[in-house]
């Protein structure tokens, strides 16, 4: 299975010490190089945890579209895009709305943090999600109150 993430779920995840369940649900995880400039620009959250040889570093091969999708997101988003694309992913890990929809009308499947969060719960790798999404608030996350509540009540928690 192919998975490529962009920048802000890596963080979040490594926010609460839970970048482990990328790799324990998808082994390998494929990052453009933008993302992971992104996540080294500055030590904080995954920082150190993005040299593990769970992610790979890939750089985009073609770039007809990179202008087009720079118009709409930011660079660690458009080449997650881009990059899902050229390598056929299975999966795309996208939180910012816009890029997800943009994902989507490119027939991306495409998932978020929660999402991810909702899996590793459904295959017991964590016991609840709320302790661990409220963590990630608490780290600067930010979700809103509709998509908070929604999100719980849909997983029944």
């Amino acid at each position: 299975m192919k998975v490529v993430s962009n920048t802000t779920p890596i963080i979040s995840l490594a926010s609460i010490s839970r970048l482990s369940l990328l790799s324990e649900l998808f082994n390998k995880v494929y990052i453009p190089q933008a993302v992971y400039y992104e996540i080294k620009s500055k030590k904080a959250y995954g920082y150190q945890e993005i040299d593990n040889a769970d992610f790979e570093v890939v750089s985009i091969q073609g770039n007809d579209y990179l202008g087009f999708l720079l118009n709409e997101l930011d660079k660690g988003e458009a080449e997650a895009i881009f990059l899902a694309k050229e390598l056929k992913a299975d999966i795309l890990i996208i939180d910012e709305r816009m890029g997800y929809k943009i994902a989507q009308s490119q027939n991306l499947y495409s998932i978020g943090t929660l999402t991810v969060l909702h899996v590793a719960k459904e295959k017991q790798l964590i016991k609840s999600v709320k302790p661990l999404l409220d963590e990630m608030i608490k780290k600067g996350r930010w979700y809103s109150e509709a998509v908070y509540r929604q999100f719980l009540k849909q997983i029944g928690e």
